[in-house]
């Protein structure tokens, strides 16, 4: 009766009850444990299975580059950033109230490390997350726009909860890139939270964007309402190059 229990429970798709299952009838764990007590078991054996395999299915469809932990962050290096400030920040209070982030700072200072590592916190936390390069977005909504999916690529971008614009600024906008950022801006706007890194301080996106009208209509949509995290001082790959344990 307990191998046909297991292979319904495996037909089912219940792998966490399976595995608990399993487990207590080699280890007779069950015999110590009231009706109630095991079912609780089983019921909390499959909540955290099904809970951990949403959460690696939200870190693979988000697309980062790189894996990021915010625990394995150096705040030893002085470079502007704060452990509180972190803290404050993971608690992903901007995300639900739908503010934006800019993190900022020259090359190498731990951008990309801080806002991927937010990104995992948020797909920790149930929450839908897309992380891009945002050349590399631009260039593949104007191949969209070519197509004729324009639509469904803007909308896919809208339905995440937390978009990560990753090296923002690094290529000049042309004008299909920049209609295209305000579409992602203002379908986003008071709606999703966007973070948003970049090597130009934010006191110069307006003329990286370019064409006064759309500069105007994207960063009065971004900017006043933002948190900021402002990282200065060398670059951190080249100091760490000769250290492989030290983190960003």
């Amino acid at each position: 009766m307990n191998n046909e229990t297991l292979d319904k429970m495996r037909q089912l798709r219940l792998y966490g009850m399976y595995d608990a299952f399993k487990t207590n009838l080699e280890t007779s764990v069950k015999e110590s444990l009231t009706a109630d007590q095991f079912i609780a078991l089983l019921v909390a054996s499959e909540w955290d299975d099904r809970r951990n395999r949403y959460v690696e299915r939200a870190i693979r469809s988000a697309g980062f580059r790189y894996k990021a932990s915010l625990e394995q962050i150096d705040y030893a290096i002085d470079r502007g950033l704060e452990k509180n400030q972190v803290h404050r920040l993971a608690a992903l209070d901007f995300v639900k109230e739908h503010k934006d982030l800019f993190i900022t700072g020259s090359t190498g200072t731990g951008k990309s490390y801080l806002a991927t590592a937010l990104g995992y916190q948020a797909c920790q936390n149930g929450y839908k997350v897309m992380y891009v390069n945002t050349a590399k977005l631009m260039g593949q909504l104007k191949l969209a726009k070519a197509k004729g999916t324009i639509l469904a690529e803007l909308k896919r971008i809208e339905r995440a909860e937390l978009l990560i614009l990753d090296d923002f600024g690094l290529q000049p906008f042309d004008a299909q890139s920049r209609a295209s950022l305000l579409d992602i801006i203002e379908d986003r706007h008071q709606k999703r939270s966007t973070v948003v890194t970049s090597q130009i301080p934010v006191k110069e996106w307006y003329d990286i964007i370019g064409e006064k009208t759309i500069a105007d209509a994207i960063l009065d949509r971004i900017v006043h309402h933002s948190l900021r995290v402002e990282l200065y001082g060398e670059s951190l790959r080249r100091r760490n190059s000769k250290s492989e344990n030290v983190f960003l």
